[in-house]
């Protein structure tokens, strides 16, 4: 990789032998990445709640009964305490980046406010937490062969079931991951 190639709106999937236990099997969405750093949100790991508890958390009124029963993400180790949804483009948000054309990173509460009510986007991940890198940190680890890049696609972020989206991701360019041996990947 040079200084110039970024990887917003691909995937990364952690290579076997990333053991980081934050990363390991994972896939994130990276958001944001740039010359400062990156930042990405993990689809594929579970925080062991459902967003009725965010709601409740938060005091938000709910009136979608299916919205309370949605999984939330582990989005990663920084800021474990902070919401992000990741979702379809569209609606008008307090804090929402655009990731690409079809896809956006929303921050702010009138998003989750939204949701409850069965009025959020028409598809979206909540994560607690994201995945942080600082200036050249992922640049690093691309070349270290702890991560493999894939492109983005709605059906692994939305669709895939959550405990196939490593080997999904990775499919995506033809890589049977599970068969990967330590030495593989970028050269």
């Amino acid at each position: 990789m040079n200084g110039t190639t970024y990887l917003n709106n691909q995937y990364i999937v952690a290579m076997p032998n990333l053991v980081d236990s934050n990363f390991f099997h994972t896939v994130t969405y990276v958001c944001q990445h740039n010359e400062e750093g990156a930042l990405g949100i993990v689809i594929n790991r579970l925080a062991g709640m459902k967003l009725g508890e965010i709601f409740k958390q938060m005091d938000i009124r709910v009136t979608s009964a299916t919205a309370a029963q949605i999984a939330v993400f582990a989005g990663g180790p920084v800021q474990q305490d902070r919401g992000f949804v990741i979702h379809t483009a569209g609606g008008r948000w307090d804090a929402t980046m655009a990731v690409s054309d079809s896809i956006s990173l929303t921050t702010s509460r009138d998003v989750i406010e939204a949701i409850a009510v069965g009025e959020g986007p028409e598809q979206f991940l909540v994560a607690l937490g994201y995945a942080g890198w600082s200036g050249g940190q992922l640049e690093r680890e691309m070349l270290e062969n702890s991560w493999l890049n894939t492109p983005f696609t709605k059906q692994v972020l939305f669709d895939t079931p959550i405990n196939r989206r490593w080997t999904e991701a990775a499919s995506q360019i033809g890589i049977n991951i599970r068969e990967l041996t330590s030495p593989a990947g970028h050269g």
